[in-house]
């Protein structure tokens, strides 16, 4: 089968487009044909994380299909079905953490961006039906990621003010689109007029510069809820913008992953902090289901073939995207 495979050299410089065996269901998993893939930050991050003397890997975490074939034991996705894969493996149920022993589709084990993949028959959940193959094979890994920061978390509630730092990754697009559905009052920040412009016509209340003050553009309000994924960059300034008693959650760290805080200014505010990573099964089913009761859509950016793997790899490695990359799979 088809597949994008990166081995050898770290980086963009060891993927190439390639052919690998179809793979063959064992006990307890399904094979999916896949229509459609997403890419994510996550697939830049394992060309690095991948090594050199490890066997080739099929890269991707998102992606969107038909079951093909189903595995001895399997009685919960018949083939024929329209499914998303839910790219977390092994945690099927929400928890403060996840267990031991839970993996993302991608690395260590083959991913997406392929003609076929073999997934847990737990991890095929049916395909909400108001979304296109591209739209659904981009939602897992981001709105997963958002809805559990968001929600499990942050506790988001109507009413309430969220504070969205560096609007236009694919979860920060979701944590927007969540939040506005869920009656909150949602201001964001990008270096890009193209991006607040876009924000605003997405339903963000203010648009702000990620260059200005931010305390000064929001008139000196104080939010209740920030979720940060930027890093060193922002984190600090974010928590410039929280409320006594607010909570802020991090799931990313983009711009740095090593951050100093005034302790004192921390404990005085009655501050929470949360970290969040992706999401369970049952959280996933939250998600599906939250987006079709509001007829949600992920913001879709370019849809390329795999062929064209290098333009989608480098316009993301660019941050020029607004909303989910696509991969067309045929």
């Amino acid at each position: 089968m088809k597949a994008i495979l990166h081995a050898g050299k770290p980086g963009l410089s060891g993927v190439s487009a390639g052919q690998i065996e179809k793979p063959v269901p064992g006990p307890g998993e399904v094979r999916i044909r896949l229509k459609a893939a997403g890419l994510n930050h996550r697939d830049l991050f394992v060309l690095h994380r991948h090594k050199e003397t490890e066997p080739p890997l099929v890269i991707g975490s998102d992606g969107a299909g038909i079951v093909d074939e189903v595995g001895a034991g399997v009685t919960i996705v018949q083939t024929g079905d329209e499914v998303i894969i839910n790219p977390g493996l092994g945690w099927p149920d929400k928890s403060d953490a996840p267990p031991e022993g839970f993996e993302i589709v991608g690395l260590p084990f083959h991913g997406t961006f392929a003609e076929f993949i073999t997934v847990p028959a737990e991890n095929a959940v049916p395909k909400p039906a108001h979304l296109s193959w591209e739209e659904a094979g981009v939602l897992s890994l981001a709105a997963l990621t958002a809805y559990r920061a968001l929600f499990t978390r942050g506790k988001v509630k109507p009413g309430m003010t969220v504070f969205i730092p560096g609007i236009g990754s694919g979860v920060a697009t979701f944590l927007l689109q969540f939040a506005k559905a869920a009656g909150a009052i949602v201001y964001v920040t990008s270096r890009s007029e193209e991006k607040r412009q876009r924000a605003l016509k997405l339903g963000a209340d203010k648009a702000i510069d990620s260059a200005a003050d931010w305390r000064e553009a929001l008139g000196g309000e104080k939010v209740d809820l920030v979720i940060e994924s930027v890093g060193a960059a922002t984190f600090n300034r974010s928590l410039e913008q929280l409320k006594a008693g607010g909570t802020i959650v991090t799931f990313g760290a983009s711009a740095g992953d090593e951050v100093m805080i005034n302790l004192r200014t921390f404990f005085y505010g009655q501050f929470n902090m949360y970290g969040s990573t992706l999401g369970s099964g049952e959280e996933m089913r939250e998600m599906l289901a939250f987006i079709e009761t509001h007829n949600l859509r992920p913001v879709m950016d370019r849809t390329y073939t795999l062929d064209q793997f290098k333009d989608a790899f480098i316009r993301m490695e660019r941050a020029e995207q607004i909303g989910k990359i696509a991969f067309a799979i045929e």
